[in-house]
C-alpha cells in the first residue's frame, strides 16, 4: 500500500509541477503582444504576469512539500521539531505568494478601480492573520518540543540504532549575559 501512496503522491506532484509550468506559459504568452505595444496595456500585461507567476511559484511549493514529505520521505514518524519545520517552511512560501499577490492586486486595483481597493487590502490582512496564526503555531509547537524533544529523539534513535541523546545534547541555548 505504502508503494501506491507514494505513486499517487508522485504522480499528484509531477501535475501540479506541470500545471505551474502551464501558468508561467500561459502569462508569457498573453503577456507578449501588449508588452511589445506599450502603454498602458503593457503595465496590465506585466501585472497580470507577476500574478500568474506568484500563483505558480506556490503550486510550485505545494507540489516540492507533497514530493519531499510523501514520496521520498523513508519513516513515517518524526519528530515534533521535523514536522514544525517543514510546515513552517511550506507556509512560509504560500504567506509570500499571498503577500506578493496582495501586493499586485494593490497596484492593479489603484490603476483600474480604486472604489474596489477593499479586496486586495482584505487579502493581505488574511495573510497577515496567517502570519501571526503561524507565529502561535511555532510558540506552541516549540513549547511541546522543548516537553516531549527528548522522546521523539530517543525514539528517533532507538529506530535508528544509535544511543539515545542525552538530555543537553538537544536544542544547545546560549544565553545572553545580562
Amino acid at each position: 500500500m505504502t508503494l501506491i501512496t507514494r505513486a499517487v503522491f508522485a504522480f499528484a506532484s509531477l501535475l501540479l509541477l506541470v500545471l505551474a509550468l502551464g501558468l508561467v506559459i500561459v502569462g508569457l504568452t498573453e503577456a507578449v503582444g501588449p508588452v511589445l505595444s506599450g502603454g498602458d496595456a503593457a503595465a496590465d500585461a506585466i501585472l497580470n504576469i507577476l500574478g500568474y507567476l506568484i500563483v505558480a511559484i506556490a503550486v510550485f511549493d505545494v507540489a516540492k512539500y507533497l514530493f519531499e514529505e510523501e514520496v521520498r520521505r523513508d519513516a513515517e514518524k518524526r519528530s515534533a521539531a521535523e514536522a514544525r519545520r517543514s510546515l513552517t517552511k511550506f507556509l512560509s512560501t504560500i504567506l509570500i505568494a499571498l503577500f506578493l499577490e496582495g501586493l499586485v492586486l494593490v497596484f492593479k486595483t489603484a490603476r483600474e478601480n480604486v472604489e474596489h481597493m477593499l479586496y486586495p487590502v482584505a487579502l493581505i490582512g488574511v495573510s497577515v492573520l496567517v502570519l501571526v496564526g503561524l507565529g502561535v503555531f511555532q510558540r506552541l509547537s516549540a513549547t511541546v518540543e522543548e516537553k516531549v524533544g527528548d522522546d521523539d529523539e530517543a525514539e528517533a534513535a532507538e529506530e535508528e540504532g544509535k544511543p539515545a541523546p542525552g538530555p543537553r545534547a538537544r536544542n544547545r541555548r546560549v544565553s545572553a549575559p545580562q
